[in-house]
């Protein structure tokens, strides 16, 4: 993929974000796991069944989604130059996710600000797992933010970089891994072994993504707040927490968010009733406001711009 291409496709999502009546292909995935997941116990609900089948899913379908989005590429190019380039910049910009997370975070921010906390709560329970009727407006603006910090990796930074190294088919690809991951990589009963392989790939393909992700965060959030001593505390918050999260990759951009921002984040979830406890991150900080949110939202913008900064100067570079 050409560093213009990867420009082109940053901007139309920016201006179009994720309109619902687009076919997206990540709909289209979500569709093909959840026919697997329901007919696969149809067969055998066995331990090993259900492992080697997730195995066989987790890698299959990435790779499947890679193979028929760089044939329907090549045929596209064989036809003409432009078309090809056109299909690139339209698949590139499905997988990218800056315009929908800012609209999404913006309308949780919107119904704080109005002290309309139901609809807070709805809202937040678009974006989050977890049971939100119960939280307070602390409780929301965490999840918030906690959310804005990790999807900055997974829908954002990690898109550009799998771009950047195989064009759209790859970042499809890394899609599929991550659709997979969120739809059956649970550590509960019902997936501990359908969604082992999708959890372990998924481990494996954000581990670059959620490092320069952080290290984005950090830069971003002194360059917005006018605070060169942020690059410090954020480093110092990601450096101590970063790896006390359960996951091996979330708890790095969760961590720097907390320390640019002077926050804790973390702690008691529920998710269907269930508390599910994780370490607090940032915990000389305070807790998160809806003005934190505010903040949280430029860094969105900020870590964009220099992911494209970044990653196209080096594919103009290469």
């Amino acid at each position: 993929m050409m560093g213009g291409e990867l420009l082109a496709a940053a901007s139309l999502d920016a201006v179009v974000g994720d309109p619902r009546w687009f076919p997206h292909p990540v709909r289209g995935i979500g569709l093909v796991i959840r026919w697997c997941d329901n007919n696969v116990r149809k067969v055998s609900c066995h331990p090993s069944v259900l492992r080697a089948a997730g195995i066989v899913l987790g890698l299959g379908l990435p790779l499947s989604v890679f193979v028929v989005s760089r044939e329907v590429m090549v045929v596209a190019d064989s036809i003409a130059w432009w078309l090809g380039s056109l299909l690139s910049i339209g698949l590139a910009w499905t997988t990218l996710a800056v315009r929908d997370l800012w609209d999404h975070v913006q309308a949780v921010r919107k119904q704080l600000d109005r002290g309309n906390l139901p609809e807070a709560q709805r809202a937040v329970g678009m974006i989050v797992g977890r049971d939100t009727d119960q939280l307070s407006q602390e409780q929301l603006a965490r999840a918030t933010i906690e959310t804005v910090a990790e999807s900055t990796s997974d829908g954002i930074i990690a898109p550009m970089f799998y771009l950047a190294l195989g064009g759209a088919p790859l970042a499809l690809a890394y899609k599929a891994v991550n659709t997979l991951d969120s739809m059956i990589g649970h550590q509960d009963e019902r997936y501990i072994d359908f969604g082992w392989a999708s959890a372990r790939l998924d481990d494996f393909a954000n581990w670059v993504p959620a490092r320069l992700s952080a290290v984005l965060i950090i830069i971003a959030g002194a360059v917005i707040m006018g605070d060169r001593a942020r690059i410090r505390t954020g480093w110092h918050v990601l450096r101590r927490d970063g790896s006390r999260h359960p996951s091996p990759n979330s708890g790095r951009p969760e961590a720097a968010m907390a320390g640019s921002l002077g926050v804790q984040l973390g702690g008691t979830n529920f998710y269907h009733g269930v508390p599910h406890d994780r370490p607090v991150l940032g915990r000389e900080g305070r807790q998160p406001i809806s003005a934190d949110i505010a903040i949280a939202s430029q860094i969105i913008i900020g870590v964009s711009l220099l992911g494209l900064f970044v990653i196209v100067g080096m594919m103009w570079l290469v």
